[in-house]
């Protein structure tokens, strides 16, 4: 019991209640004072996201969860005042959890640090980074931004590090699937429903989030950005093609549980409705790409005994594609997609040729993060390979590969020994389904690479480190087995 403590034990009858009293005053004088001078949509964030960051600070768990939740919900807030710097509300929940988890470490609750032979190709991977990014600094001098952008990226990718060891059984890779079904959910239902009301209620309701960092105008998002065409989902993701990724990616992830013989969730028509209210936002958010990996991981999925099923529901809803006059539009946008026909495909052509041009004359790293060296190079190009080539080089996209392959054999390896474990099996080929969806996504998309992109990349390496994690998980199963029966 502390000194603080003590006194007001000591207190008795009227001291005690004048005590409580003031204590109460203050704090609701502060509250009063907060909401007057920041308002009440800031007061109440605030005094929410302060009880939240001690609860994240005590528990490491709660921390993770809070980081998956950012994520997908809240991807590009910011505290809605400058404390020299402006930090995201992933900067702080991610720095939460990594103090909470090196807490662990300095405490002695935790010890035997647990990797994945996979692991070395990740650390050269970012050794490359760091090499491409200090070679970059020849072409152009980083802003405090770049910095920052850069940094959060390693800090995203040292995740695979992290979470590998923090993850010690397959209860915590379930209960991650729990969080992901109730935030993307949360996620999919917020996306439809801005989508189904007025523009300019929606645009109202959105412009409010301009406190914490998001556009305070222009937020409605329309195919080929023209109005006269149809309205794109968004959500809180400011971005329709974003958004896309995240729901394929979390769509995939979740999949499986539909069919699964051990679900997360006790009621699979539960489990089926998120995954259908996903898809349907999904789709109004038309980002082709995106609907393209999520149907690519189910067809993966449907592969592996006991989900072919997956692939009687493919063929409905294509068919209801096809045949609905409603859907025709959005038919022809995929036409339009292999055809090279809409504007968005030629914008993406012109980029893919200029692309092409740079790597040509800086194929081994690239130009790097921080500019280019001439005038008619840019690095942003709508794929992630691509802009990976541009700004890292080929030999990065060649490391980039063999480490992405070292994931699915790892995976294929723990697969064999996973099938006959109803408790990790779903969530297994769900991790990477869902990195089958997120690779299938990037070859149209950059959000994954882009450093200015935090919350994507994040999400990216997040399953990644699931994907090592359940095949590191399974395998030791096997060991521990054969361990009893020797």
């Amino acid at each position: 019991m502390n000194a603080i403590q003590t006194r007001i034990d000591r207190f008795e009858g009227w001291r005690y209640s004048a005590a409580i009293g003031l204590t109460v005053g203050a704090i609701a004088g502060l509250l009063g004072l907060l909401v007057a001078f920041a308002g009440p949509v800031v007061a109440i964030a605030l005094v929410i996201g302060l009880m939240a960051g001690l609860y994240i600070l005590s528990n490491v768990s709660a921390a993770l969860y809070g980081m998956i939740l950012v994520v997908t919900l809240m991807p590009f807030a910011t505290l809605p005042f400058r404390i020299g710097i402006t930090p995201t509300f992933l900067d702080i929940v991610m720095l939460a959890f990594l103090v909470v988890y090196a807490g662990q470490w300095m405490t002695g609750r935790r010890h035997s640090f647990r990797l994945t032979p996979i692991h070395a190709l990740v650390g050269l991977y970012v050794l490359w980074l760091l090499l491409a990014f200090a070679l970059g600094l020849r072409f152009a001098t980083p802003t405090s931004t770049i910095l920052r952008q850069f940094s959060e990226t390693l800090l995203s990718i040292g995740l695979v590090f992290v979470l590998t060891d923090l993850l010690r059984d397959v209860k915590a890779l379930r209960r991650l699937v729990l969080v992901v079904i109730l935030a993307i959910g949360l996620q999919a239902l917020t996306a439809t429903v801005l989508w189904v009301l007025p523009d300019d209620l929606t645009e109202a309701i959105l412009v409010r989030l301009s406190r914490f960092g998001y556009p305070d105008g222009g937020v409605i998002r329309y195919i080929e950005d023209n109005p006269d065409l149809a309205e794109r989902a968004i959500g809180t993701w400011v971005d329709p093609n974003a958004l896309g990724g995240i729901l394929a990616i979390s769509a995939a992830m979740i999949a499986p549980q539909v069919f699964a013989a051990k679900p997360v969730l006790r009621y699979r028509w539960l489990t089926f409705a998120v995954v259908g209210l996903v898809a349907l936002a999904l789709i109004l958010t038309f980002s082709r790409a995106s609907m393209l990996a999520f149907a690519s991981a189910v067809v993966v999925i449907s592969l592996f005994p006991g989900y072919r099923r997956y692939l009687l529901i493919l063929a409905l809803g294509a068919a209801t594609l096809l045949i609905l006059p409603q859907t025709r539009d959005y038919i022809e946008r995929f036409a339009q997609a292999f055809t090279g026909s809409d504007r968005a495909t030629q914008m993406r052509i012109g980029e893919y040729g200029d692309a092409f041009e740079l790597i040509s004359r800086y194929p081994i790293s690239g130009v790097g993060f921080t500019g280019t060296p001439e005038i008619d190079l840019y690095t942003n190009v709508a794929s992630l390979y691509l802009i990976m080539a541009n700004q890292i080089g080929l030999v990065g996209v060649g490391l980039f590969g063999a480490m992405i392959l070292g994931v699915f054999v790892y995976g294929w390896q723990a697969r064999q020994v996973s099938q006959s474990l109803p408790d990790i099996e779903s969530i297994h080929l769900g991790y990477h389904a869902a990195l089958v969806a997120a690779l299938i996504n990037a070859t149209a998309d950059l959000y994954f690479f882009r450093i200015d992109f935090h919350a994507s990349i994040t999400a990216f390496w997040i399953i990644v480190a699931l994907c090592l994690t359940s095949s590191r998980l399974a395998l030791e199963s096997t060991v521990v087995k054969h361990s009893r029966i020797g």
